[in-house]
C-alpha cells in the first residue's frame, strides 16, 4: 500500500494513479460528451428563454388589446360628439390626451369615406347604388374601423359600391350610341 493521503471515508483500492496512455482516449471521450451534453443544455436554456420573453410579450400585447376593445365604445361617443360640434373646452382637452395614450400604444383609426373596399378589414354592412367608380369603393363609414400594431381590432362597418362602367360627368359621344333595336342598323 501507498503512503499517498487518503480523505476519511476513501480508500485508494483499485485506484490508477500512473495515468496509463489507454486512459487519454476514455477521458477525451467523456469530455466531448460532457462538453456535447453541456452545449444541449445551453440551446435549451436560450431557447427556453426566447420563449418565455415571447410568451411575455404576447400576453402583454393581447392585455392591451382587450382594454383597447372595452374603451371602443368611449372613443366611437368621443367621435359622435366630434361629429355634432359638441366637443368643446374641458372635454376637448379630455378627449385630445385620451387619443393621445390611445396613439401611444399604437392603436390607428381607419375607414374613410372613398377607401377602397377591403374585405380583410371593411365589414360590408349594405351595397348601394352610386355611378363612378372604378373599384369597389367605401362610400359611406357606419363605424370607424380600429388596428393595434397592424391587428384589425374592430373592422370598418360601411357601405359599398360596386364599379360603374361609366365615369360620372362622361357625356355619350357617337362611339357610345346603342340603339334600342340592334337589328335596325343596316350596313
Amino acid at each position: 500500500m501507498t503512503d499517498d493521503f487518503v480523505p476519511e471515508g476513501e480508500t485508494n483500492e483499485g485506484a490508477d494513479v500512473s495515468g496509463s496512455a489507454d486512459d487519454a482516449p476514455d477521458l477525451a471521450a467523456a469530455v466531448a460528451e460532457l462538453t456535447g451534453d453541456l452545449q444541449r443544455v445551453q440551446a435549451e436554456y436560450v431557447n427556453y428563454k426566447r420563449r418565455v420573453d415571447r410568451d411575455r410579450d404576447v400576453a402583454r400585447q393581447r392585455g392591451i388589446e382587450s382594454v383597447i376593445a372595452d374603451l371602443l365604445p368611449v372613443l366611437d361617443g368621443i367621435d359622435g360628439a366630434k361629429a355634432h360640434d359638441e366637443l368643446t373646452g374641458g372635454l376637448k382637452l379630455i378627449a385630445d390626451e385620451f387619443a393621445k395614450v390611445t396613439a401611444k400604444y399604437g392603436l390607428e383609426a381607419y375607414g374613410q369615406v372613398g377607401d377602397e373596399f377591403d374585405p380583410q378589414i371593411h365589414e360590408a354592412l349594405m351595397h348601394v347604388e352610386v355611378p363612378g367608380y372604378s373599384v369597389t369603393t367605401c362610400t359611406q363609414v357606419f363605424q370607424t374601423g380600429y388596428r393595434l400594431g397592424g391587428r384589425v381590432i374592430r373592422p370598418a362597418r360601411v357601405a359599398v359600391t360596386d364599379p360603374t362602367e361609366e365615369p360620372v360627368g362622361a357625356a355619350p359621344g357617337a362611339d357610345d350610341f346603342v340603339p334600342d333595336d340592334p337589328g335596325s342598323l343596316t350596313d
